[in-house]
């Protein structure tokens, strides 16, 4: 596919003819370089460029340009490093600007070919491989990135449901835990009752035994399973602190609401929310360690409602009944840190000949927020990603700026081949009015602005021996072959004299009609 132009350019006539040798040779080194693009591309974008170059100082020619931008797009989608690419397109213009300095015919709009073919023809297919290659990359990296991710969200899954089932056994143990040291209440109440007989009295001790034993039991069994750290659960109490406080009285434990001046800070959250279940949870684990530890005691509840938030604390006195012996639990531990993972301050200790439990806990939204967390799957594939983006959009503005300054050189050049082009045409009338012998000074009115531009020297006779030739376009088509017009002068400068014109025929434009005699007596048409 590369050959085909390199083969069919010559015979359409976009170049001017070469010998055999020359195009062996060019489909040789496209050959090599088609052989080398796969491990060496950077070997094969040189060779396709030195080609052209030998082609043509300008670097663009029709035969050789689309290997070149091919070559180019493999370059970028191959090579990793950007650096050495860099490198060989500065070859390239340093290389190609000597060449058109040297040997160039017309240096400033040949210098802007080879400017916007090295844009426009390499260093933008370049940077399309180079993209191509990223967003390849950046597809595999966001598969693995999905894989990845797939199993963590299995991972938190699973450790989202041992949470729960640790939560749950949480709950059990403080709901149970309280619900028995109330049935070991009722049972002392029931103990010390008058009128009871002494099987009955002894039979309410065991209950009460009983009880103890199973609170103690349900402590060892389900409390392993609790983790301290853990937040507190969102499924809210079944009943507000108030009616907690009011259950525990009827159940015989000596604990009263104590009412603030200030009606508005005994106001409690209403059940549902984070706070007022972290507030019922408070009030339960201390009215529990009340009863299992000084029973007897006198039990205050106080609730202070402040501006962001809500204060609770319980209080008794020293034990005023044989405490049964129990096994030390983890449930303050556990208030606390379900109280200070929202922010709050929890305080338990000995006060003057009792203990104290007390709670702040700040105001909670009742809605979960929009934004992401941090540690969050969405939120670690946005800081994944998120390179990837700026780098997309690196590459996009490259291919943008090397498009857009491509578009512009290849505009001008384009402007400035047409402008040449068109101010160098001869007309048939004028040509046909020139008589060999007359000076260049009455010929020099009717002669165009500028000679031609890459004149067909190979298909032109020879010249007469000493002669300056001039070239000029027969008309202004542009991107075709056309024929052209051969001035002769015996001497360079306004001093000479014409001696013989000739008509070049352009390449695939054979004209049999015409035939012309100069008046030297030289055929030629």
């Amino acid at each position: 596919m590369l050959a085909l132009p390199a083969v069919t350019a010559d015979r359409l006539g976009m170049n001017e003819p070469r010998p055999l040798w020359q195009q062996l040779a060019g489909l040789a080194v496209l050959a090599a370089a088609a052989a080398f693009s796969r491990r060496q591309p950077l070997a094969s974008f040189a060779l396709t460029a030195a080609l052209g170059l030998a082609a043509t100082p300008a670097l663009f020619s029709v035969s050789y340009g689309p290997a070149l931008g091919v070559f180019a797009v493999l370059l970028g989608l191959r090579a990793p490093r950007s650096r050495p690419a860099v490198a060989a397109f500065a070859a390239v213009a340093l290389v190609g600007t000597a060449r058109i300095a040297l040997v160039g015919v017309d240096p400033p709009p040949e210098w802007l070919v080879l400017t916007g073919t090295l844009l426009f023809g390499c260093v933008f297919p370049w940077l399309c491989g180079r993209y191509w290659r990223q967003s390849r990359a950046l597809a595999e990296a966001g598969w693995l990135k999905a894989a990845r991710l797939e199993d963590e969200q299995r991972h938190a899954e699973e450790r989202a449901r041992l949470r729960e089932r640790a939560r749950i056994a949480q709950d059990m143990h403080d709901s149970l835990g309280h619900e028995l040291s109330l049935l070991a209440l009722r049972a002392a109440a029931l103990q010390v009752s008058p009128g009871l007989a002494t099987d009955h009295r002894a039979a309410a001790a065991d209950l009460r035994a009983a009880a103890a034993d199973a609170t103690d039991h349900l402590h060892r069994i389900i409390g392993v399973l609790r983790e301290d750290d853990e937040p507190v659960p969102l499924a809210p109490a079944g009943e507000s602190v108030r009616q907690l406080v009011a259950r525990a009285a009827e159940s015989g434990l000596p604990v009263r609401w104590e009412e603030p001046s200030d009606t508005t800070a005994a106001e409690v959250p209403e059940p549902g929310g984070v706070t007022a279940h972290l507030l019922h949870r408070v009030v339960r684990e201390a009215l529990t360690n009340a009863a299992r530890h000084a029973p007897g005691a006198p039990v205050v509840v106080a609730v202070r409602n402040h501006a962001h938030g809500t204060t609770v604390t319980v209080t008794n006195g020293p034990a005023t009944q044989e405490a049964t012996a129990t096994r030390g639990g983890s449930g303050l531990l556990g208030l606390r840190a379900a109280v200070t993972s929202v922010g709050g301050d929890f305080r338990a200790g000995p006060h003057a000949e009792g203990f104290r439990v007390r709670a702040y806990v700040p105001a909670q939204r009742s809605t979960t927020s929009a934004r992401q967390p941090a540690g969050s799957p969405a939120g670690t594939l946005t800081a994944v990603t998120a390179p990837f983006t700026r780098a997309r959009r690196r590459v996009a503005l490259g291919l943008g700026a090397a498009a857009g300054a491509g578009a512009v050189l290849v505009g001008a050049t384009f402007g400035w081949y047409a402008y040449t082009e068109t101010h160098s045409v001869l007309t048939p009338a004028a040509y046909a009015k020139l008589r060999p012998g007359t000076p260049y000074d009455e010929v020099a009115p009717v002669l165009p602005d500028r000679e031609a531009h890459d004149p067909p020297t190979d298909r032109a006779p020879a010249p007469p021996a000493g002669a300056h030739c001039r070239y000029y376009r027969t008309s202004g088509e542009l991107l075709v072959s056309i024929d052209h017009f051969r001035l002769c002068f015996d001497t360079p400068g306004r001093q000479g004299r014409l001696i013989s014109k000739d008509v070049v025929p352009g390449v695939g434009r054979p004209d049999p009609d015409r035939e012309e005699s100069t008046e030297n007596g030289g055929p030629t048409r």
